[in-house]
C-alpha cells in the first residue's frame, strides 16, 4: 500500500513539474514571438501625402505619374508548370531625395507589433511600397529610421537609405550609428545578404541562412523574395517574386533573383524579408499574390514612395 502511494505521488509530481516546464517554455515564446513590447512611438517626418497632389498626376494600375514621381510595374512570368516563376518589378523614379521613406507598424517601435503592408502603407499615404526586413523579428541589427537610432546592436551586412537619393550595404559592425547619420543615412535595413555591390554580383550565396524560429536555416532554395535595387540617384528597382504556389510560381533562388536585378542594370541591391511577408502594395491594392493565397502576413515594416 506504501509503495502505491508513493508511485502515485511520484506520478502527480512528475506531471505537475512537467506541466510547470510546458507553461514557462509557452510563456516564453509568447513573449518572443506574441506579445507586442513597444518600446518607443516612432518619430515621423510625413507631410501628408504632398507628393499625391503635388502638380499634373496620371494613373492606372500599373503605372504612375507626377511632377516628382514615376512608378511602372511590371509582371512577368518565365518556365511552365512547376517550374513557372511569377514576379513583379517597379521601376520608380523621383526628384524628391526625401521621397524614398520607411515606416513601421503601428508607427511603434518594439517587439511583435505587426500590421499588414497595405495597412501600414495607408497609413503612411503611400503610393507604393514593399514589406522591409522584419526588424521586430529579431533582437539584434541596427535601426535607424528618418535619421533616429532605435536599435543598435550590431550583427550583419545591413542597408542604409542616403538622403541623396543613393543606397549602399554596409557592414554593421565596421561603422557606428553616429557616423551613418552624419554620413547622410536616414534609414536602415538588417536582413541580407547583398545581392549587386559596386555593379558586381556578390557572391554564389550558396551557405547564405537566416534568422527563422527554430534557429538559422538555409534561404538558398527556390522561395517568395523581396528585395531593393538601386541604378543611378532616385531610380530604384523594387522586386518582389511569388512562390510556394504549384503551377503559379514556385520562386527564386537568391542567385535567380541577384542575376534579374543585375539584368535591370542595378549598381546596388539587397535582399528584403521574404516568404509569406513578400508583399507589393500600389495605389491602393496589392499587386502580387502572397503565397498564392491573396493573403497578406502581418509585418513589421515597409519601404514607401509617398
Amino acid at each position: 500500500m506504501g509503495k502505491k502511494k508513493m508511485g502515485k505521488k511520484k506520478k502527480i509530481i512528475i506531471i505537475t513539474a512537467s506541466t510547470l516546464v510546458v507553461s514557462i517554455v509557452l510563456c516564453l515564446l509568447a513573449y518572443r514571438y506574441l506579445i507586442e513590447r513597444v518600446e518607443t512611438t516612432v518619430v515621423t517626418t510625413n507631410e501628408s501625402s504632398s507628393a499625391i497632389t503635388a502638380g499634373d498626376v496620371t494613373s492606372d494600375d500599373w503605372n504612375y505619374s507626377s511632377d516628382t514621381t514615376d512608378i511602372s510595374i511590371k509582371e512577368v512570368t518565365q518556365g511552365t508548370g512547376d517550374n513557372k516563376i511569377t514576379y513583379f518589378v517597379a521601376d520608380v523614379q523621383i526628384t524628391d531625395d526625401t521621397s524614398l521613406k520607411t515606416a513601421l507598424a503601428k508607427n511603434q517601435f518594439g517587439r511583435n507589433i505587426t500590421e499588414t503592408t497595405s495597412t501600414i502603407a495607408e497609413n503612411n499615404d503611400a503610393i507604393f511600397a514593399i514589406n522591409g526586413d522584419y526588424y521586430g523579428f529579431r533582437e539584434d541589427g541596427v535601426i535607424i529610421k528618418n535619421g533616429v537610432v532605435y536599435r543598435d546592436d550590431p550583427a550583419r551586412i545591413a542597408l542604409g537609405l542616403y538622403d541623396n537619393g543613393t543606397i549602399a550595404a554596409y557592414d554593421e559592425e565596421a561603422v557606428s550609428s553616429e557616423e551613418l547619420v552624419s554620413s547622410g543615412v536616414t534609414d536602415t535595413l538588417s536582413f541580407g545578404p547583398v545581392l549587386i555591390q559596386d555593379g558586381a554580383i556578390t557572391s554564389d550565396f550558396e551557405n547564405v541562412t537566416v534568422d527563422s524560429n527554430f534557429g538559422n536555416r538555409s534561404i538558398q532554395n527556390s522561395n517568395p523574395r523581396t528585395g531593393i535595387g538601386m541604378i543611378d540617384a532616385n531610380h530604384y528597382i523594387f522586386i518582389v517574386v511569388d512562390g510556394r504556389s504549384k503551377g503559379y510560381s514556385k520562386g527564386m533562388t537568391l542567385t535567380e533573383f541577384a542575376e534579374v536585378f543585375d539584368e535591370l542594370g542595378c549598381t546596388e541591391a539587397y535582399n528584403l524579408d521574404g516568404g509569406g511577408s513578400s508583399t507589393m502594395y500600389f495605389m491602393g491594392r496589392v499587386v502580387n499574390n502572397p503565397l498564392g493565397k491573396d493573403e497578406e502576413r502581418d509585418i513589421s515594416d515597409i519601404i514607401y514612395i509617398n
